[in-house]
């Protein structure tokens, strides 16, 4: 007999193996049932694949179908681009054709004309060969029946026209000249009229008229008899003392001061302003207020000296060339203020050296000293132009700024482009309009002789002075002065205008030759 523990031994071990096989039945019915929803699942996944790979092959031909037809259509758009310029290029080339076809007819009429005309060349040749012998034998005979007719030989026949000829040629040289002349004057005039319009249009200056005399009013007439003084002692103490001359006459309420020293005069007119103002006028009085005002004037005439060259820009002068500068205040040339001249000068000096590309600085130096002589000139012997050259080395100026000064008149020899310039100014700044004054008497007589040098010519119709006495215009006889013989004549003219006259600046000489051929319709 088992004992009990075997039998649950026995127990457990058949439980044991039932529930192993029936968890194996168990878990094989699971894995089959799993095994059948997946292999469902799978067959909705390959279902839906399909349906998914139709749709998208659906998707590709509708694209496939697009890219087609957006293919065709850019294909057929540029096909018709091509086949449009073909047909352009097709007309263009008949075009061509059809140019290129008239142009060789064109040819071909011009050579079948050339051909003929070359026929008929040939042919004047002949006639002209015919003909040109025919003319020698004739000109044989001409020339024995001259010989016998003029009673001439052939050498003489040969001299006069050699003669004829070396009038011609003189003729020809002279018009040759004209063309020479008026091609070089060309050049030059566009160059120098530039410089120069450029340097008045740059420059704007104000024009300041000084006389010889000044004229001092009066509150009353009463005052002449007080400048005067008991027995004339305050007049001449005045006039003792500044230099100037006092004259008393029956103008009403006025006195007027002569003299030429500017700087003395103005002294004189201050001084007796101030007396007059005062009330007390008596010779110790006049002595003292001539002092203090030639004091103030010496002060007044180095400041207007100081302000022309910080107005021009020029720096480092002399402080006695400032102070020769400030005196050109009160000097005039021609009526012309020679200190508002000399800044016009430094100005135009500057801009023409400018446009030269030289040093401007020099140039405005050289224009503003080139008058300072005038300042000393009635004190000192000699030319203005010198005098200032011989203050300008006294006073360290350098050696280029010299000899401008010294040759803006022509009395030294230029050494180099700045004196040059220094007269180009001077001229400017003188001979503008209004700028200086000249004696009546002076003027007519400078166009009286221009005019009648001009008729001492031969073949001289009429002749007049224009211009202020600046240009002649001579009108000729055209029967009996020619064009070349024109030339020559003005030429003439002008030789002889330098040489027996004198005048500032230059005078024009134009001769004009007028032919007229009239005829009256009946």
């Amino acid at each position: 007999m088992l004992s009990s523990s075997v039998w649950i031994i026995l127990l457990l071990a058949l439980a044991g193996f039932g529930g192993f096989y029936g968890g194996s039945w168990y878990r094989k019915k699971i894995n089959e049932s799993e095994l059948a929803s997946a292999e469902e699942l799978s067959g909705k996944i390959l279902e839906n694949a399909k349906k998914e790979a139709e749709t998208i092959k659906k998707e590709a031909k509708i694209l496939a179908k697009d890219e087609i037809l957006k293919a065709q259509a850019e294909f057929e758009k540029e096909s018709k681009e091509r086949r449009g310029e073909l047909q352009r290029m097709e007309k263009r080339l008949l075009h061509k054709e059809e140019n290129l076809e008239k142009k060789m007819d064109l040819l071909d009429k011009k050579e079948i004309e050339i051909s003929r005309r070359e026929k008929g060349a040939s042919k004047r040749e002949k006639n002209l060969d015919e003909q040109a012998t025919q003319l020698r034998k004739l000109e044989e005979e001409a020339q024995l029946r001259l010989e016998r007719v003029a009673g001439i030989s052939k050498e003489e026949a040969k001299k006069q026209l050699m003669d004829s000829l070396v009038e011609e040629v003189k003729h020809e040289s002279a018009r040759q000249i004209k063309q020479i002349e008026d091609a070089t004057r060309e050049i030059a005039d566009k160059k120098g009229k530039l410089i120069l319009a450029l340097a008045i249009q740059r420059y704007s200056g104000d024009y300041v008229a000084e006389r010889t005399v000044s004229i001092v009013n009066l509150p009353n007439d009463e005052m002449k008899g007080r400048i005067i003084g008991r027995e004339g002692r305050n007049i001449r103490a005045l006039e003792a003392i500044t230099g100037v001359d006092l004259i008393i006459d029956d103008t009403p309420e006025a006195v007027i001061l002569s003299a030429h020293n500017p700087i003395r005069r103005e002294i004189a007119k201050i001084s007796l302003e101030r007396l007059i103002s005062d009330g007390r006028i008596h010779p110790g009085r006049i002595e003292e207020i001539v002092k203090k005002v030639e004091e103030e004037m010496e002060e007044n005439i180095r400041e207007i000296g100081e302000q022309a060259t910080f107005d021009v820009g020029v720096h480092g002068i002399h402080p006695e060339i400032i102070k020769l500068l400030g005196r050109l205040r009160y000097r005039t040339s021609f009526g012309q203020n020679v200190l508002q001249h000399s800044i016009e000068c430094a100005f135009l000096c500057g801009i023409m050296a400018a446009e030269l590309r030289l040093d401007t600085k020099q140039a405005k130096r050289a224009g503003l000293l080139h008058d300072i002589g005038k300042a000393v000139d009635h004190e000192i012997e000699g030319s203005h132009a010198i005098i200032g050259a011989d203050l300008a080395k006294k006073f360290g100026e350098s050696e280029g700024i010299v000899n401008a000064i010294a040759a803006h008149h022509e009395e030294v020899k230029p050494e180099w482009v700045l004196p040059l310039l220094v007269q180009a100014a001077d001229a400017l700044s003188g001979a503008r309009p209004g700028a200086r004054k000249e004696m009546l008497e002076t003027y007519v007589k400078r166009l009286e002789d221009l005019e009648r040098i001009a008729g001492s010519f031969a073949g001289i119709e009429k002749s007049y002075a224009i211009q202020a006495g600046r240009e002649i215009r001579i009108i000729v006889e055209s029967g009996k002065v020619t064009d070349a013989e024109s030339v020559v004549l003005s030429r003439d003219i002008a030789k002889k205008i330098e040489s027996e006259l004198s005048y500032p600046g230059q005078i024009k000489v134009m001769v004009i030759r007028e032919t007229r051929s009239v005829e009256y319709a009946k």
